[in-house]
Order: structure tokens, then sequence, then C-alpha cells
């Protein structure tokens, strides 16, 4: 097992700098090309969450990443301080956004959902969100790693 704690401003040139910690951590867990960029695009999707979702336009806050290995499974958690969802299940269906005037597609969480072999969400208004997802490396359907 092994385990790291990043903590980082929500600001949009930190995501590239996520997605490629992340990448790196999970490394010595020898996933496939096709596996790794599904953590980059979901760890991509998460903070692009906290950035755009979690504080006011005018406001910084923080992001929380953390990842464990665990096995062959790199677990993964992205949380942050905001303001919160007000509707999970609203938010979880695929094409809803909260901000439709920014042209944002609404499929981050389905996203994340899809390239992750574990996804859940808590949020609180006012507290906060936690993003938490697993990937199990080296598992195949039909012939495909994912």
């Amino acid at each position: 097992m092994n385990q790291m704690q990043l903590k980082f401003l929500a600001r949009s040139e930190n995501e590239n700098f996520a997605r490629n910690v992340v990448a790196a951590f999970a490394l010595p867990l020898n996933p496939t090309l096709s596996e790794l960029s599904d953590v980059k695009t979901a760890i991509s999707e998460a903070v692009t969450n906290c950035i755009v979702h979690a504080y006011p336009a005018d406001e910084s806050g923080w992001i929380t990443l953390e990842c464990v290995t665990e096995g062959d499974t790199l677990h993964i958690t992205v949380s942050d301080s905001g303001k919160g969802i007000a509707d999970l299940e609203q938010a979880l269906a695929p094409f809803y956004t909260s901000l439709p005037d920014e042209e944002r597609s609404g499929m981050g969480f389905t996203i994340m959902q899809t390239f992750m072999s574990g996804f859940s969400v808590e949020s609180e208004q006012g507290v906060g969100t936690t993003v938490k997802m697993s990937k199990k490396f080296g598992a195949r359907t039909n012939g495909n790693a994912r």
C-alpha cells in the first residue's frame, strides 16, 4: 500500500498538474496506456468540477487530492470545501449543468462513472463536495481494458 495527499488552489492551471501527479503515482501499478488515460480523464473532470462549481468566481479555494494504492487498485478522493451541490441526484444526471450559459456539457460525473471501476459523490451545501473513485488495473471486459 502507498498513499499521498496533495492540496492546491482551485485554479484552471492546476488541472493538468493534478492529472500528471496521479498518473505518476499510479505507474507502479503497471497500468496500460488506456487505463492511465481513463484515470487522467476522470481526474480532469473531478478537478474541473471543483474549479468551476465549488467556489464563486471572485473567490479562491482549495482542492484536496488523495490517492491510495491497494493491490492492483488505485483509490482517489477529490474534495473541496466550496458551496456544495444543491440537488445531487439532478447533478448526477447526464447532460445536466448548473451553468448552461458557459457551454458546459454536463457529462463530468457520467465520464467519471464510465472510466473508473468505482465512483461515488457526497456533497453538503455550504460544506463542500467529495468525489471518490477507484480504478482496478488489469481488469479486462470483453477484451478491452477499462
